[in-house]
């Protein structure tokens, strides 16, 4: 009989791949009460809806909106910057009770609150922020005896 040689094949080690998050993705965390924060300015209105530590889950502002000039003041586009923010809010992080803050005495005031219930979600409560001087800086020019 003849002698037949065996091979043994040498195989590259199997290396198993291990499942990693991309950098920077972060999982998208379900918040169901909020803060909603609306800067009303005459030129402007900013929405920041974030949870209860401020940490912001979403944004928007009526010139993010595509609003220009003097359109950006208006209360029309400040419902719609309002409109955004919150469905954004809803939709990926499930918000449905909010806290309104409300800063400043632009036109938007109003209607951005209103867009709050029309998007669905319910207001535990409405707080006036809004920086008041009192005392005010020394007035210029010399002191009166």
């Amino acid at each position: 009989m003849a002698e037949e040689e065996i091979r043994t094949e040498t195989e590259a080690p199997v290396v198993e791949a291990k499942a990693t998050k991309a950098k920077g993705k972060k999982g998208k965390k379900i918040v169901p009460a909020g803060e909603v924060h609306i800067k009303a300015t005459f030129n402007n209105t900013i929405i920041s809806v974030s949870d209860k530590t401020g940490g912001i889950l979403a944004q928007s502002s009526a010139g993010a909106n595509g609003f220009r000039g003097s359109k950006k003041g208006t209360a029309y586009a400040a419902g719609i910057a309002a409109e955004k923010a919150l469905e954004i809010a809803k939709k990926e992080h499930g918000l449905n009770r909010v806290d309104v803050f409300v800063k400043g005495i632009g036109l938007g005031r109003d209607s951005a609150i209103r867009a709050v219930s029309t998007v669905g979600i319910k207001i535990d409560s409405i707080t006036d922020v809004t920086p008041i001087a009192h005392g005010g800086v020394r007035p210029k020019g010399e002191r009166k005896p």
